[in-house]
């Protein structure tokens, strides 16, 4: 194991070089390895992205190379593929550094997943993720090609054009998409449209029958109250002929009575 002691030599490599790394500072390195993982996968020229690296080190205090990092990188992930055999909890605990470890590689493959799911044009960086070593493959392959190796030039070439193929296979794809959700929006607008028309019209159609039923009532009304006028009218005529007819028979009978006294 790893540890704070600057005299204890456990289990480091050529590539580890001295001081030998504390447990803070191969912490504080994976962290920085971690946030450039994404670039890492996105490109096969690495050897910038460990000068970056390098460069953050030092600016948390740590003196390491390029180079260092890089195999320092190699040497924990070789350790972690060790640990994929053992037990899960006993073996595990003797390499201490495995958590961060399995948080990188498994972040890389739900970007991986999630590649493929949007539009899976993500097949070449699929083999590339999947690899727990892939990005080390890279830095071969770029230190090949820095010794003039035109096989690696084709290579190189070849992905250049699988990568643009994806890119574009991608776009493709997100534009079908965008489409098919363009389509659906106005199948739904589409559908809103005709589900509100027929609400107005079934309102329309509802009002109608209400104003028809309210005109009915006051005609009818109307007519009842034209009603009770006239039998109004024709009670009040018939009470005044009755009063006349009553008035004319006080009138004779007081006129009668008149004559006889006169007599």
């Amino acid at each position: 194991m790893e540890g704070h002691h600057p005299h204890i030599a456990v289990n480091v490599d050529a590539g580890d070089r001295f001081p030998q790394w504390s447990v803070q500072e191969t912490r504080d390195f994976l962290m920085i390895r971690a946030e450039l993982d994404p670039t890492f996968m996105e490109t096969k020229r690495n050897k910038l992205l460990w000068e970056v690296i390098a460069t953050k080190m030092k600016d948390k205090g740590y003196n390491r190379s390029a180079e260092q990092c890089k195999c320092k990188w190699k040497n924990l992930v070789t350790r972690y593929k060790g640990c994929e055999t053992m037990e899960p909890e006993g073996m595990r605990q003797q390499f201490p550094y495995y958590n961060e470890l399995q948080a990188i590689f498994t972040a890389r493959m739900q970007r991986m997943l999630w590649m493929e799911a949007e539009g899976g044009g993500a097949s070449g960086l699929k083999k590339k993720g999947v690899a727990l070593s892939s990005d080390d493959e890279d830095d071969n392959e770029e230190s090949e090609g820095e010794k003039g190796g035109g096989g690696t030039k084709k290579k190189r070439k070849v992905l250049k054009s699988a990568s643009t193929n994806a890119i574009s296979g991608n776009i493709n794809s997100l534009k079908e998409v965008l489409e098919e959700f363009m389509k659906q929006q106005m199948q739904m607008e589409m559908e809103w449209i005709k589900a509100y028309e027929a609400r107005e019209e079934e309102r329309r159609l509802k009002e109608m029958e209400w104003r028809q039923a309210m005109e009915a009532l006051e005609n009818e009304r109307v007519m009842m109250d034209r009603r009770w006028r006239e039998r109004e009218e024709q009670r009040r005529m018939r009470e005044e002929a009755r009063a006349e007819k009553r008035d004319a028979l006080i009138t004779a009978l007081v006129n009668k009575l008149r004559r006889e006294d006169h007599m």
